[in-house]
């Protein structure tokens, strides 16, 4: 199946996709051409269906602190 078609039946974006591929957790792509990748209908219907044993990791929030600049104030704020 190429991206579009894998789009419609997994809610992930594709850099979670791809970061899930990299780390063995979801089916690998296979490349038809240079420019052309799919995924294989079974493997992808098989993950679908298997059992989680643990969540999907989600991204570290960033540390606020260690911002270097404050965020632009918006329009209707008190200026410090």
């Amino acid at each position: 199946m190429r991206r579009n078609e894998l789009r419609e039946i997994v809610p992930l974006a594709d850099s979670t996709i791809y970061e899930m591929e990299q780390r063995g957790e979801f089916p690998r792509r296979f490349g038809l051409s240079p420019r052309c990748v799919v995924w294989d209908l079974a493997e992808v219907e098989a993950w679908l269906e298997s059992p989680r044993t643990r969540p999907i990791p989600r991204a570290k929030h960033p540390d606020v602190t260690q911002r270097k600049f404050r965020p632009v104030k918006g329009q209707g704020r008190a200026q410090a």
